[in-house]
């Protein structure tokens, strides 16, 4: 894997110099550059790209937030602040991590291995093996999701709850979105609302998949092609 490039965004020199002291002991990052507010940042991204920014909220003049909303940035975000009520704001703006300060080496090394995995199963390209999992932002959390622990997936209004064995992680997305990270060969849509995991169906009664206790429909729309699926699987004399 290419080492990751990343900066360093924070009005205080302090956490800068802990931040990049932090940064030296991963092998698998590189600093591009550090900065005291999100003016120099932005004239910086606007010539460059980096794959991770470690960003301060509160800074003179333009907050971290505030350059994320203005800048509409690409690159894999890991807050770093002092003010915990910020969280909620940082993780709808897809941020990877939220770290409090002062925060230990240790929550750091979680943070930055959280990037690379994300960055691993976003960049993964044709012809190579498919990510054996995703990552669903719920709440305050990115939730790593085994494809194989899958059980089935339910939209309702703007969230889509995806249930495995053991939880139901609810997250706010599309089921267009997370139908196009998932294997179409195994994953296959049965309604409007519901995408299922053919390993797991356990039976088809008339319009209904049985998935252990649970009944699914299937629509009418669907139907058809959940059948063809079906019978390419069914055993025949």
């Amino acid at each position: 894997m290419k080492k990751l490039s990343c900066i360093i965004v924070d009005d205080e020199p302090v956490a800068r110099k802990i931040l990049q002291e932090f940064v030296e002991q991963v092998p698998f990052i590189d600093l591009q550059g550090k900065f005291e507010n999100a003016m120099k940042t932005e004239e910086f991204l606007k010539n460059n790209t980096t794959d991770i920014i470690f960003l301060d909220i509160e800074m003179p003049k333009v907050s971290g937030l505030q350059l994320l909303q203005k800048m509409n940035v690409e690159s894999m975000v890991i807050i770093t602040t002092a003010f915990p009520q910020y969280a909620l704001d940082g993780y709808e703006l897809d941020i990877i991590d939220y770290l409090l300060k002062p925060f230990a080496l240790s929550r750091f090394l979680k943070a930055v291995h959280k990037a690379k995995d994300y960055f691993e199963m976003k960049t993964r390209t044709t012809g190579t093996l498919p990510p054996s999992y995703i990552f669903i932002k719920s709440e305050k959390r990115i939730e790593k999701i085994e494809l194989n622990d899958i059980l089935y997936a339910e939209s309702v209004g703007n969230y889509v709850t995806v249930y495995t064995e053991r939880k139901k992680i609810m997250a706010y997305l599309t089921m267009k979105s997370l139908e196009s990270q998932l294997p179409s060969n195994d994953f296959i849509k049965i309604h409007q609302s519901y995408l299922v995991n053919c390993s797991k169906i356990d039976a088809i009664e008339g319009n209904e998949i049985k998935i252990g206790s649970r009944s699914l429909p299937i629509s009418r729309n669907y139907r058809e092609m959940v059948m063809k699926i079906i019978q390419q699987r069914l055993l025949k004399r």
